[in-house]
């Protein structure tokens, strides 16, 4: 166990290499939503990703961050960006106005005393993998940060204002419920407006707890209908059915 933990440390192959074994949260939405697409992602990258990534390693990991290159161009239509990404073997790069724009979310959240004590708090672990079975099937999770107390994970929203429904939208729910029973801890939101700055810690309730484990349960019932070794239905077949209300 504690091999495959540190081997999961190495992104590559939490995301690419022995941990594509684990269902994982980001399993979810493919497994309810559209399953004849599960496991054929390849970890590609795009902007919303780079984005995300980007502001973790800002805070999480700075050396990471560090190692980053950027194009001040207007657009990634532009043939400066696109002789940018060949010169340097990239599939994909962030542009210098992003940079900056990214950099601002995370000077927001980092100058908030409350939160930067407990993101900074000295018995704090950071980018921390664990795995374990759930409903009979294992699962691994990677957390931001295991504070003594809390799991805290790192979020952007768009509208702050309407967090609660987008968490749910985005699968926060069962991100929550899976992760609670990984790292044994209650796991807390802190969020950035990517717009106005605003910041917010959100606390999930068990109502928002019991329905992530609901869509759990859904998802395992599509993985061990149609992808597990007793599988009983060809995915090919499948279709949504849902009532309109």
């Amino acid at each position: 166990m504690k091999e495959i933990l540190k081997t999961l440390e190495n992104d590559q192959e939490y995301y690419n290499g022995i941990g594509k074994q684990y269902l994982s949260n980001s399993d979810i939405s493919t497994l309810l939503n559209n399953p004849k697409e599960f496991g054929k992602k390849g970890g590609e990258d795009n902007q919303v990703f780079a984005k995300g990534r980007y502001f973790h390693q800002l805070i999480l990991e700075p050396e990471k961050a560090k190692k980053w290159s950027f194009i001040d161009v207007s657009t990634r239509t532009t043939k400066a960006y696109k002789e940018f990404i060949i010169e340097n073997n990239l599939k994909f790069a962030l542009l210098e106005k992003e940079k900056i724009e990214i950099q601002k979310w995370v000077y927001e959240m980092m100058n908030n005393k409350k939160m930067k004590d407990m993101i900074m708090n000295p018995g704090n672990k950071y980018e921390v993998p664990a795995i374990g079975k759930i409903q009979n099937r294992m699962w691994k999770g990677k957390a931001d940060i295991v504070h003594p107390d809390m799991i805290i994970d790192l979020k952007t929203t768009g509208d702050i204002s309407k967090f609660k429904y987008s968490a749910k939208a985005y699968n926060y729910d069962s991100q929550c419920y899976i992760y609670q029973i990984l790292f044994n801890k209650p796991l807390v939101f802190f969020v950035v407006d990517k717009s106005s700055k605003m910041l917010g810690i959100f606390k999930p309730t068990e109502e928002f707890i019991e329905g992530g484990e609901r869509k759990v349960t859904k998802a395992i019932n599509v993985y061990d209908r149609f992808f597990s070794e007793n599988k009983t239905e060809n995915i090919d077949q499948f279709i949504i059915e849902k009532d309109l209300f």
